[in-house]
Formats: structure tokens, sequence, C-alpha cells
């Protein structure tokens, strides 16, 4: 049950008119990695986990419900850019407000109304408000969620969603000189950091989360390096040294492709610097098959009725 209260969660702000950063905002309304893309992605992703990860249920509403907040706040932000748009600039000879107060003469003016009028979203399309397209005018779409139902494969990509959002507002705040503007992009940008750390931390609470998924990988394969490009090599804990969540050591392979023939195509490989053998594999992998299943089949009901809510039966909301 969604409810509306009509006071913004952060008090935006504009000193003045903007078209033009009005259009550069629309890439955080509908854009790829805005608010809408990023509410969507963990509302979808919630259905998924209601009934094996409760808490975790609780949590993807929690933000999606507050990246909704974040979109009225841009819609909120760029409505204020355009003022003048949707009404003064319909009849730009009476839009007194435009030609004195907030602009300096007439190259000004002109400059000002021609921002809007070349904008296809904001005047000839929109009649002067946000439309769910990015920067460039392209449709929001469905295509932008990402929902695989396995929580640790979602966390993650929440992590990569927050941190491409952040980005996005660091640029963004680069092409705006208005204080007040600024200070709603800090706040925007702030909450994206903060719900990084609210996935991370749901992710580690989940355990094993690595790799993702069920399956273990082949341990033939899973630490070997390929040197796939000639020039200056550069070595790092990336190709060097014990690989970060696995613990085997990398094994820098300089040319790969005498390695392949060497190895018939990679089939005739052995293990090297790892302890997992391919009996150790298989047991993970029935274990934590085992696990996985044993707690979707503990919180979905075998047969009968199926019900998504209890209600107290007090009649009083609460948080469970």
């Amino acid at each position: 049950m969604f409810y509306h209260a009509k006071e913004l969660q952060f008090n935006a702000r504009v000193s003045a008119p903007d078209p033009r950063f009005a259009r550069l905002l629309l890439e955080q309304f509908g854009g790829a990695n805005g608010e809408l893309k990023a509410a969507m992605q963990y509302f979808v992703q919630a259905f998924g986990v209601k009934q094996v990860y409760p808490d975790k249920y609780d949590m993807l509403m929690d933000i999606a419900t507050e990246e909704f907040s974040h979109l009225e706040i841009v819609g909120a932000t760029i409505q204020m850019l355009l003022k003048g748009v949707n009404g003064e600039l319909k009849d730009a000879a009476d839009a007194e407000e435009i030609t004195t107060t907030l602009l300096d003469g007439k190259e000004k003016k002109e400059t000002y109304i021609h921002d809007a009028m070349i904008n296809p979203h904001f005047f000839a399309l929109s009649g002067g408000g946000p439309v769910v397209t990015d920067s460039n005018g392209v449709p929001w779409s469905g295509m932008y969620v990402n929902a695989n139902t396995d929580l640790t494969v979602d966390l993650r990509s929440n992590m990569g969603a927050e941190s491409r959002a952040k980005i996005v507002y660091e640029h963004l705040m680069q092409y705006t000189d208005d204080p007040y503007v600024k200070e709603t992009l800090r706040f925007l940008m702030t909450r994206e950091i903060a719900h990084f750390q609210m996935f991370e931390a749901a992710l580690e609470t989940i355990q094993p989360n690595f790799p993702p998924g069920i399956l273990q990988g082949d341990p033939k394969h899973s630490n070997t390096y390929y040197n796939m490009s000639k020039g200056m090599d550069a070595r790092g804990p990336w190709n060097e040294g014990k690989s970060t969540q696995l613990g085997e050591e990398w094994i820098f392979i300089e040319d790969p492709q005498k390695h392949v023939v060497e190895t018939n195509g990679l089939t005739e490989r052995e293990p090297e610097g790892t302890d997992r053998t391919e009996e150790s594999v298989a047991e993970q992998n029935s274990l934590l098959a085992a696990e996985r299943s044993g707690e979707i089949k503990a919180a979905v009901p075998a047969e009968g009725e199926a019900q998504w809510s209890h209600f107290p039966e007090d009649g009083q909301p609460g948080r469970r």
C-alpha cells in the first residue's frame, strides 16, 4: 500500500530558470542510470525475495520507495528550471518576470526563448514539463531494469547502479552554477553513496555469496590470467599474488596462443595454484544447492492457500 506525502524528502529549490540544464537533468529522470530506473529495479527485485529473505524485501522496498521520492525531487527541480516555458514563453511579450527580473536585456531573453523552443522535450512535445526520457529524448525502457532472482547477483547489480547514478550527479554538478540546484544534486548524490553501503552490507549477510549463484567454477580456469595484449605488460593484484575471493594463486599465461595449443584447447589443462578439486567443487555445489533450495521450500507453502500479507489483528500497521 502506497500513499503520497506532498512534501518533498529534500527541499528542492532553484535560483533562476535554466532550460538547458533542465534538459541535462532529464538524464536522472528517465535515463538509464536515473531515479526511475533505480526505483523500478529495486521494486521488481523485491518480489522475488519476499518469502525467502523478508528482511531484504523490507530493505529493497524502502529504498525503492525512496528512489520514487528522488524521482519527484528531480521532476520538481526540472519543472522549476522550466519556469516560464509552459506559460510565459507561449506569450513571451507578457512575461514580465522573464523580460525584466530574471533576464538582462533583449539578447538574453531571446537566448532563453531559443533554448526552450529548440528543445522538443519541454515545448513542442510536453508543453513545458518533464518527460520520461533521457537528456537526448530516448524514452525510458524496462530494459534498464536488472532483476535475476538471485539476490547475490541483484545486490551487486544494485551497487553498480548506485555507482553509476552517483557519478552522473557528480558530472551534472559541473554544469550548473545555481547554488540551490547544486545543494539538491549533492543530496541526491550522497543518498547514492548511502544506498551502495546498504546493498553491500546486505550482501555480506548472505554467506557464501561468491561466486554469484550456486555452481562453483572449474578449478582449472578460475585463477588464470591471459596476457592477451602485446606491448607494455602490467602486473598487479589482478594477475599476481592471491585472488581476492577464492584465495587462489594467479597463474600468469605469458603466451596464450601457445598455451591453448599445448593444452589441446585448454581441455587437458590441470589445476595450478589452488587447493580446489573437481571433487570439492561437486561437494560444494551439492551443499549450496541443498541450502538455497531448503531456504525456498521452508519459506514457500508446499500446498494450500498462499497469502502475501499478514494483517495484524488490532488493525494497526506495523513493521515485521
